[in-house]
């Protein structure tokens, strides 16, 4: 299989890296399965002779045009840790020829991937109109505003529609990687994982800050500081819609839009969190935290807890200490 990476100025250097590695090392241990699936032949490819890495390294590419016809595109990302300043440059005249290029392949029907904020570049060549991707999960809230045309799932990992394949946060180019060399062998992949000791990690969700997302949004910033004066006291929708100015269908639409999820399941997650926090950072019995955290039985915590973090409160305290 022809691979093609396309190297961006300002390229995320472990993105770059991660999926050039985990190829390299899929070629390199593919002889050891009976039925090994045919090798990839990657090459780098670029707008100009040399790009320079977001950590200021340089990298000779060569020219595009050498993957006219490869097998697949692919594409690390390019990060910025500014929404504003993300789009800026993806909408921008500096990756026009990217966008272009982009849309050509697509054209093509040549199988395209990327991770991270490379789903912004997609999403800007019109690339992902009409299918399922996944972007980071701290920008989604800006991903799903610009770009309403495109299925945002905010918890995948991975997803894959009509040859375009997506990855979530940084380090999702690994996951990214691992998942095209699963798809040409499952037993290959199965055994890169363990070479390079790579977990599974079909979810985002558990890495998800949601009072990060909050912050994308004035309605949803406002409730989630309402919310946290009032952690031990029972929530009240209607007093909370009341206090912020807005109607309390308002508040749900906007919490669900920003967030994926309910007002209610967002204040469960900050008194998770705020619970964590005071496991790991003092001694007082976990029925005194459940009550500062808005549960008179700590029962209801300990499930809380085991069901959205997959650890026991016993777990965090000694994590903690």
């Amino acid at each position: 299989m022809r691979v093609g990476v396309l190297v961006l100025d300002g390229v995320f250097d472990s993105g770059l890296t991660a999926v050039l590695d985990i190829l390299r090392c899929a070629n390199g241990l593919r002889g050891r399965l009976p039925q090994p699936p045919p090798a990839w032949e990657v090459e780098t490819v670029g707008f100009t002779p040399t790009v320079r890495t977001g950590a200021g390294l340089t990298v000779g590419v060569a020219p595009v045009e050498r993957i006219v016809d490869c097998d697949l595109l692919l594409v690390p990302a390019v990060p910025r840790f500014d929404p504003d300043q993300l789009i800026e440059l993806v909408a921008g005249p500096d990756l026009a020829p990217a966008r272009e290029l982009l849309r050509r392949a697509r054209e093509r029907r040549t199988p395209i991937a990327t991770a991270c904020a490379g789903s912004f570049l997609l999403a800007e060549a019109g690339v992902l109109d009409g299918l399922s991707a996944t972007t980071t999960w701290w920008l989604a809230p800006y991903f799903g505003r610009r770009y309403p045309r495109v299925r945002l799932d905010r918890d995948a990992m991975v997803t894959h529609a009509d040859g375009v394949t997506t990855a979530g946060a940084a380090f999702g180019h690994v996951d990214l990687a691992l998942t095209l060399v699963r798809r040409a062998s499952p037993a290959l992949s199965d055994l890169v994982a363990r070479h390079l000791v790579i977990d599974e990690r079909p979810s985002q969700t558990a890495h998800t800050l949601p009072s990060t997302l909050a912050q994308s949004d004035p309605t949803v910033a406002a409730f989630e500081r309402w919310a946290r004066e009032r952690l031990a006291e029972p929530l009240d929708i209607k007093a909370a819609a009341r206090a912020l100015g807005v109607s309390e269908r308002t508040l749900q639409r906007t919490t669900r839009a920003v967030l994926g999820s309910s007002p209610v399941r967002f204040v469960q997650e900050l008194r998770v969190e705020q619970a964590v926090h005071l496991l790991r950072t003092t001694d007082q019995p976990i029925e005194v935290i459940a009550r500062r955290v808005g549960y008179e039985n700590a029962g209801s915590l300990r499930l809380l807890l085991r069901e959205r973090t997959g650890v026991t409160a016993g777990a965090h305290r000694r994590g903690g200490h």
